[in-house]
């Protein structure tokens, strides 16, 4: 196993992640797929787009499970947005050859210092030598040079950033920076670890990538949290939103804190099966089933609403 959890999220305890395996999950499939299960697509490859609001907004819909405890990314292919308006507002940007795409991928940098309001003090973040095994399998496959350990700076990374059409950032991602009780910063919620220096303090926020213009059309933020944000009636304000607004249409996000060394395996599957020619949402449900099969018991988030 890998160094732990990419972020500073709240972790459920074994029993109550059992629990919530075995009964929200089955129970919100009842709720919310069951119904319509006439309806959905019968060919798996079919995308089917969820448009969640307030605390469907944290639910898994890939990890659902039906009454004979299959999953619902074993029969259907799941994708998730914030809204209407904002699916019709995403630049329709194709994948492109993965050889001669510009990718920018960062992994376990040197981890910046950030404030704990349970300790009353500072404290650098944990290293994630299992991040660094995945940016140097998945860089490779994007023919680029990973950014690791003190080269993957703040700094550097958003001067590389507007240029990248493709961008994978793993490290730990901070659900609670930018709120003002907790960071002491009055910001939009949620941050990316990457290493100080130059100036930066290592914390990329959602508040700084609004102010970029990205060409990107897929971001993986492969991280702890990075998908939640504050919830509101135009959905979850926070990274995944920030980088949509910069222009992202495609965004790869966690709703809670993951085990490093799984993350690692699922990330190298999704841009093995890129590259072997499978668009987004089919290389990602590949990368899914193919976990799924090594890590049986995926549900691992903290309880449902």
């Amino acid at each position: 196993m890998g160094a732990g959890l990419r972020g500073l999220g709240v972790v459920a305890t074994a029993s109550s992640t059992n629990r919530n395996s075995t009964d929200s999950y089955r129970q919100l499939h009842d709720q919310l797929i069951a119904p319509i299960a006439d309806l959905l697509p019968t060919d798996p490859t079919a995308r089917v787009v969820f448009l969640p609001q307030d605390e469907l907004l944290q639910v898994p819909f890939p990890a659902l499970q039906r009454p004979d405890g299959s999953y619902l990314i074993e029969h259907h292919t799941p994708l998730t947005a914030p809204s209407i308006q904002v699916l019709d507002l995403l630049p329709d940007r194709g994948l492109g050859n993965l050889q001669t795409t510009e990718a920018l991928v960062v992994g376990n940098p040197v981890m910046p210092e950030v404030w704990s309001p349970q300790q009353g003090r500072s404290r650098a973040l944990t290293p994630l030598p299992g991040a660094q095994q995945e940016v140097e399998a998945i860089a490779p496959l994007l023919n680029v040079t990973p950014l690791v350990g003190n080269t993957a700076t703040e700094a550097r990374v958003k001067a590389e950033l507007a240029a990248a059409d493709i961008v994978h950032l793993a490290t730990h991602g901070l659900l609670e920076y930018g709120q003002v009780q907790d960071s002491g910063v009055r910001d939009l919620p949620g941050a990316i670890a990457l290493a100080p220096g130059n100036g930066e303090d290592g914390l990329l926020t959602a508040q700084e990538i609004l102010g970029f213009s990205l060409q990107a059309h897929l971001v993986v933020l492969s991280a702890c949290d990075t998908g939640l944000g504050r919830i509101t009636g135009d959905g979850v304000i926070g990274l995944s939103r920030s980088l949509m607004t910069a222009g992202v249409p495609s965004v790869v996000v966690s709703l809670w804190a993951i085990p490093d060394a799984p993350t690692a395996e699922l990330m190298t599957e999704f841009y093995a099966d890129l590259a072997q020619g499978q668009d987004k949402a089919q290389a990602l449900r590949q990368a899914m089933l193919t976990t799924l099969a090594t890590y049986p018991t995926p549900v691992t988030g903290p309880p449902l609403p």
